[in-house]
């Protein structure tokens, strides 16, 4: 029998034996509320029933997930476009999200984003290269939403480059954690509207010297941890796409939901080019 593949069934069997001396000492515990789990970076059935998974319908521009669909509607989530995105399209191509910004995912993200729970980016970059394996396949490279450097000096990390890092290495995309940058901080935008929005990030974000020759015929995949307006993905885009990207698109951890896309909205769909 060959040597190395010895030596390979033997460092194989000598891996899952430490692992097994971990859980018993350690045993693995819910990403969200710490119960004994049988598989470390799980969740826990309560907390993963809390947690809701984008899949279609979904607008096929901005990936925003149809929060209703009407009975028996034989063209949903094969194409449409939410009202936003028909009527006014995003700079850029595609954006994709894994979970549904709500009380179940904020319970994974917000210790991420805050409380310096590093450990969390790869379960949630698993589930987001799951959720973006259309733009993962498609990507030149990999670009962390970056953030103003006196928030990255009190954070002490950039959550979107965590998640970024994670993803590069499942994808096998290469990743540029500092060619996108913020040129200026910027207040909350949480409170203001979408033009309000686009003004406050008009000029923060800018390249590095020497990226556009970088950037120049790629295509991009912004990466962030979640997506709310859209308005700072936007930003991103059109500073990547004045360079030269040949396409730009987004994948984050979670978006937030928008409210009129209930059922009683739902007329307001459309389908590609009808706009």
């Amino acid at each position: 029998m060959n040597k190395t593949f010895l030596l390979r069934r033997l460092r194989h069997g000598l891996l899952r034996l430490g692992h097994a001396a971990l859980d018993a000492l350690l045993p693995p515990r819910c990403l969200a509320c710490a119960t004994p789990v049988l598989a470390e970076g799980t969740l826990c059935a309560a907390c993963f029933r809390e947690i809701r998974l984008i899949g279609p319908p979904l607008c096929l521009c901005c990936g925003i997930p149809f929060l209703h669909a009407r009975q028996g509607e034989p063209a949903l989530g094969g194409g449409l476009l939410c009202p936003r995105c028909a009527e006014t399209p995003p700079v850029y191509a595609r954006a994709r999200a894994a979970y549904l910004y709500d009380a179940g995912a904020k319970r994974l993200l917000l210790p991420f984003k805050y409380a310096g729970r590093t450990e969390l980016a790869l379960p949630l970059a698993r589930q987001m290269a799951h959720a973006g394996r259309e733009l993962l396949a498609e990507a030149d490279m990999l670009l962390p939403v970056p953030l103003h450097r006196r928030r990255l000096l009190s954070r002490g990390y950039n959550q979107a480059g965590l998640l970024a890092a994670r993803l590069s290495r499942l994808g096998g995309v290469p990743w540029a954690p500092d060619l996108l940058r913020r040129a200026r901080a910027t207040t909350a935008l949480a409170r203001h509207g979408a033009a309000e929005r686009a003004a406050l990030l008009d000029g923060a974000f800018r390249l590095a010297p020497g990226g556009a020759a970088r950037v120049a015929g790629r295509r991009l995949l912004l990466v962030d941890d979640v997506l709310t307006s859209g308005a700072t993905a936007s930003a991103c885009a059109a500073v990547l796409m004045a360079a030269g990207a040949a396409r730009v698109e987004v994948l984050a951890a979670a978006r937030v939901p928008d409210p009129r896309l209930a059922e009683k909205d739902m007329a307001g769909l459309a389908l590609p080019g009808d706009a």
